[in-house]
């Protein structure tokens, strides 16, 4: 049996494991016994599937892939319960142990829709279950064979069209509509499968970068889309394993197309989110593609003109009247449209305009405003003198119909952006570089990304306050006699239940509770990035309940973009935070080894002058030494060269031992090989001899029909000579009918022949016997067998040949019987219908 045929055999074997383990718990009850020992045929069928790919040829793949999936796909259909959960895992995780020999295709056009796709969508899953189905959809788009390159690409798409038009859509009205009339199962399938398929897309981009990049950037450009495509690059640039993927993002298109969205779209909320990406990523740019970084800074600082000039609404104070809030409800109708001029034509960019029905605020600038002034302070400040100027004299041209002066507006500038600047301290390096200086030479290239967020977030006059505070507290930790701030108390139960509830997914009823909070936490929640400006007008409980549902999935949206981006900038402090108790920890036992080298540079200064003393006698003693050494090495190497010598004689004489046992063993080998050539030559013989013997009886049989033929005939002549119309046609007959007795008897002659020729072959066999016997005799008395292998050899060639004659003129004869018996059945044929008086066809006595 062939390796194909064994490699079949056991997916035969492997398939008819796994019917039995489907059928096994089809039919068993849920007790624990029942399925303790399914689990254990699982196992066994796991490491049968191990050992089975492990061992598997690699020629032998592709037709072993082709009948796994046709076996299982049979198993898929008659067995395989979709409803059961445990069949699913089942399912899963034999294709998991199958993935290695399972092609891209198979996944991509078979198992995606019939299993992985379900299974992504089922909360219910056992978390391995669900990793295995991701593996698998992972393993077909990571491949690298270019015959599945299309089929790879389209399936990548339909991953994205899935995750954008079948997931759950943060920035869309209808999906949280419908989101809100859904029930717990429902709400938790579909989240499930949003996490899924995120999370297959953001392992996609740990291998792949560009090519996730590119299918990012080819749907940037419908608006539709853009808000979802932005928040999957905020969850993608928040991953830790997309800092190396840095420097790729930078030389993409799909950069540019997010610096434009920032720059021209309409939508505060579009703009929130990729704003968080882009302080996310600036730390990344300043340290993986400084030099992209430096060419994207007038881009850069015309969205922080754009953003800081953003028309807003000022809220309201308490009192106002009815009419006050209807002109301020038109007014927030129409600032979108007043928000940015028109763009120019030649940029084929698509405007997102305002993605929720009611007017929404900017997000903040500080974080922001604040990376910016940490990175390039000259340059800000350059900027912010001359903004319409700066940007002229770095070629940025302006994306809209207007020039820069008619765009950006000084007054509106200043305004949005004074406050950020009296609210970070002065940065160092603004008194040291210029802004050319600054530009060429940035001071943070041998920073790391975590350290350059940490002291941008420093400058901050808030952070840098809590930072000197806590400075302080470290140097004099005796608090000083003036009045101390009070510390608001919160109850720590309080938030840790609340937490607990709000994870546990359960309808909870919540209420409010009016509470004073104090006036710093109050003035500082001013300021949070995405808090509304319109909660203080009064509004009667009608508007207030249509106006809150529109705005609940933008607040959440943001909310979690806030959480996100919270979390983002605690994981960050905490690494820089770990930099930082290293250098610390360094330096202490620096100090430490620092004084113990000093003390042992003191015991060292009194050693020496002792160990000089001792080097001197020492030299003296190893002058002398050394002479003695001279007359021992040359003795040593006299007595090393005589052993060289003679160990190489050892080896060559050991080499031409060796070289002549081969020559015998290769003498043996064949001569062992042509005994079983010639043993085997004569048992083809004997059984030829014997499968030809029945065929020579056959011919004896042939004989006697056909002379019973040949009186059948004469009787025939005789009784029914009347018929002379068909006369004609028996001496047509009687004609053919000689010429095969001709040709009979000529078979004879050649049968006589080859009888004769057989018995002779016996007899060269049997002398060859007799010679092959002698020549084992001569073989152990004699060494060299050449000339009589040799002649051997030959008359074996010679014996093949006729041997392959004898059976090409009994493969004619074969042909020739068979015609003769089929001329035989068409005379017999002939006999029957014309001819009455004699009895119906019987059958040939050979058969």
């Amino acid at each position: 049996m062939s390796v194909s045929d064994l490699a079949r055999a056991d997916v035969s074997d492997l398939a008819r494991r796994a019917r039995l383990i489907f059928s096994t718990t089809t039919t068993t009850t849920t007790s624990s016994s029942s399925s303790s020992s399914a689990a254990d045929g699982l196992l066994e069928l796991c490491a049968f599937i191990d050992d089975f790919v492990a061992h598997l040829v690699p020629g032998d793949v592709a037709a072993v892939s082709l009948q796994a999936e046709h076996e299982f796909q049979a198993i898929l259909d008659d067995v395989v319960d979709h409803s059961s959960l445990y069949h699913v895992q089942v399912l899963l995780t034999i294709l998991y142990h199958l993935r290695a020999i399972i092609t891209p295709l198979s996944i991509i056009s078979s198992w995606f829709d019939l299993a992985l796709r379900p299974a992504l969508r089922e909360p219910k899953l056992p978390t391995h279950v669900v990793s295995y189905a991701k593996e698998l959809i992972l393993s077909a788009l990571y491949t690298d064979d270019e015959q599945y390159s299309d089929k790879v690409s389209n399936f990548l798409r339909l991953l994205f069209d899935l995750y954008l038009l079948d997931a759950f859509n943060e920035g869309s009205n209808e999906d949280f509509l419908e989101w809100a009339a859904l029930d717990h199962v429902q709400k938790e399938r579909k989240s499930c499968w949003k996490s899924n398929l995120e999370d297959i897309l953001l392992r996609f981009g740990e291998i792949k970068p560009h090519d996730l990049m590119t299918e990012l950037y080819e749907r940037f450009s419908n608006t539709s889309s853009r808000l979802q495509l932005t928040i999957f690059m905020n969850l993608y640039v928040s991953n830790l394993a997309f800092e190396p993927s840095t420097p790729i993002l930078a030389a993409h298109p799909l950069m540019t197309s997010l610096l434009h969205s920032v720059l021209l779209d309409n939508s505060t909320t579009c703009c929130t989110v990729s704003l968080t990406v882009l302080v996310k990523l600036l730390p990344l740019l300043a340290v993986h593609a400084s030099k992209e970084l430096v060419n994207f800074l007038p881009v850069l600082f015309a969205i922080l003109a754009r953003i800081s000039s953003w028309k807003r609404i000022s809220t309201r104070s308490d009192g106002a009247s009815e009419d006050d809030v209807r002109s301020y409800r038109e007014q927030a109708m129409d600032v979108d449209e007043l928000a940015t001029p028109e763009l120019r034509p030649e940029l084929q960019w698509q405007r997102l305009e305002s993605t929720f029905d009611q007017f929404s605020p900017v997000a903040s600038l500080r974080p922001y405003f604040t990376l910016l002034y940490y990175l390039f302070p000259s340059n800000l400040l350059k900027f912010l003198r001359e903004p319409a100027r700066y940007l002229l004299g770095h070629d940025l041209q302006s994306p809209y119909t207007l020039d820069w002066d008619d765009v950006l507006q000084q007054s509106q500038i200043r305004s949005g952006l004074e406050p950020l600047l009296q609210q970070h301290l002065c940065h160092s390096m603004i008194v040291w570089n210029d802004d050319e200086a600054e530009l060429s030479q940035p001071f943070w290239t041998e920073y790391d990304a975590p350290r350059i967020l940490t002291s941008a977030m420093l400058l901050d006059a808030r952070n840098a306050k809590l930072a000197f505070h806590h400075r302080d507290s470290i140097h004099s930790p005796t608090p000083s006699s003036s009045v101390q701030n009070p510390k608001p108390k919160i109850s720590l139960q309080e938030m840790v239940t609340t937490s607990i509830l709000l994870k546990s997914n359960l309808d909870i009823e919540t209420e409010y509770v009016h509470t004073h909070w104090p006036s710093s936490i109050s003035s500082s929640s001013q300021e949070r990035p995405y808090e509304s400006h319109t909660n203080n007008v009064f509004l009667t409980e009608e508007e207030e309940a249509s106006q809150a549902l529109p705005a609940v999935p933008r607040e959440l949206l943001l909310l979690r973009n806030e959480l996100n981006f919270e979390l983002w900038l605690s994981r960050e402090n905490m690494r820089h935070i770990g930099r930082l108790w290293q250098d610390k920890v360094f330096s202490q036992s620096a100090e430490v080894e620092r004084q113990g080298l000093y003390n042992k540079l003191r015991n060292y200064r009194t050693q020496v002058v002792r160990l000089e003393s001792e080097l001197k006698e020492h030299k003296e003693l190893a002058s002398s030494a050394k002479h003695k050494y001279a007359d021992w090495n040359t003795e040593l190497q006299k007595k090393l060269r005589e052993f060289r010598e003679e160990k190489k004689t050892w080896q060559e004489e050991a080499a031409k031992l060796r070289m002549v046992a081969k020559e015998a063993e290769a003498k043996f080998s064949a001569q062992e090989k042509l005994l079983a050539e010639a043993h085997q030559q004569v048992f083809q013989l004997q059984t030829y001899q014997k499968e030809n013997q029945h065929k020579i009886d056959r011919l004896r049989d042939y004989e006697k029909q056909i002379q019973q033929y040949f009186k059948t005939q004469c009787l025939w002549d005789e009784e029914f000579a009347k018929f002379n119309a068909r006369g004609e046609e028996i001496e047509r007959t009687r004609s053919a009918w000689k010429q095969m007795e001709q040709r009979l008897d000529s078979y004879e002659k050649e049968h006589a022949r080859l009888e004769e020729a057989a018995r002779g072959y016996r007899r060269q066999i049997q002398r060859l016997g007799s010679q092959l016997s002698q020549a084992v005799h001569l073989s152990e008395r004699r060494p060299n067998l050449a000339p009589e292998l040799a002649s051997f050899a030959k008359e074996k060639a010679r014996l093949q040949q006729a041997n392959q004659i004898l059976r090409d003129q009994n493969a004619d004869l074969l042909e020739e019987m068979e015609e003769l018996r089929a001329m035989v059945e068409v005379l017999r044929g002939q006999v029957s219908g014309k001819q009455g008086l004699v009895s119906g066809s019987r059958e040939s006595p050979v058969f």
